[in-house]
């Protein structure tokens, strides 16, 4: 979305949405939901003649691949990030979830990453990596990394994450929902 204020003085709206997309993982979910069809295209029309439970071995084995690969990969289409002025909010997919809620009070401070890659955090979607902290990654670019007041980091790839990380600082400076 590019429908943000640009200027560094500009004043923040009350709540600043953000969104990012990958249109790959469409690609993805196609796949799972021809392999969910190859499923059912052998449940219905089963001409084997090797036994029952072959077919039933390819049938479930389809559809559950399919039903994996179709639901895991529309979870991770985009990523929306609310800012308020109590608390960030993160949701993924179509049904929003994973979701997740960081209250400012727990936000130490906010940094502008240019350079997000799922090859860093070892693919799309919700990530956890010890070293370094947890993301929710939906494509390479630019994101938002959070720093928390418990050491932790979580990062978030969204568009115009500059903006993001404004409004962030702009609320942790004012106060608006910081109990330090």
């Amino acid at each position: 979305m590019r429908d943000h204020p640009r200027g560094e003085n500009a004043p923040h709206p009350d709540v600043w949405t953000g969104r990012a997309s990958n249109r790959i993982q469409w690609l993805l979910a196609l796949a799972g939901a021809a392999c969910l069809a190859l499923g059912i295209e052998l449940a219905v029309d089963s001409a084997w003649t090797s036994g029952i439970a072959p077919l039933v071995m390819s049938v479930v084995g389809c559809i559950a691949a399919g039903l994996l690969v179709l639901f895991g990969t529309l979870a991770f289409v985009h990523v929306a990030l609310k800012v308020d002025k109590e608390s960030l909010e993160v949701r993924c997919g179509h049904m929003g979830v994973p979701r997740r809620r960081i209250p400012l009070a727990h936000v130490a401070g906010a940094e502008f990453d240019p350079h997000v890659t799922p090859r860093h955090w070892g693919g799309w979607g919700y990530r956890w990596r010890p070293e370094k902290g947890t993301a929710v990654v939906v494509r390479r670019g630019e994101g938002v990394v959070l720093q928390l007041w418990d050491g932790h980091t979580f990062t978030i790839t969204v568009d115009d994450a500059e903006a993001a990380v404004r409004v962030i600082r702009d609320r942790l400076r004012s106060g608006t929902g910081a109990a330090r």
